[in-house]
């Protein structure tokens, strides 16, 4: 079943206005003339890391270490990830190195 044309333009437009005003809304409350509040500067720098680690745990939440493959492509994953960052200090190749790593394990190996 589609939508009707009055609901699908309402869809739409709800979707560019959320749009607009989130791209927008950070230059009204925040203008260049004026200084960043404490609190958005500290957000600004806890929150990349806050952001990481829930994406490390969700990652890591159904990994099961009693049964077959005992976690092993996620653990390997996650060494050749912290090895690669720690070797070469680039986020985007240790995320992918870990990443192309895992899926070839689950695929091929594992």
């Amino acid at each position: 079943m589609t939508m009707p044309l009055w609901q699908a333009l309402l869809t739409i437009g709800a979707v560019v206005l959320g749009t607009i005003v989130t791209r927008f809304l950070p230059f009204v409350l925040f203008p260049a003339g004026r200084q960043t509040p404490k609190f958005v500067q500290y957000l600004g720098q806890v929150l990349p890391f806050a952001a990481l680690g829930f994406l490390v745990v969700y990652s890591l939440k159904d990994v099961t270490l009693l049964q077959y493959p005992f976690g092993i492509p996620t653990l390997l994953a996650v060494a050749v990830t912290a090895g690669l960052h720690l070797w070469r200090k680039n986020m985007l190749l240790s995320v992918a190195g870990g990443t192309i790593l895992y899926v070839l394990l689950v695929n091929f190996i594992f």
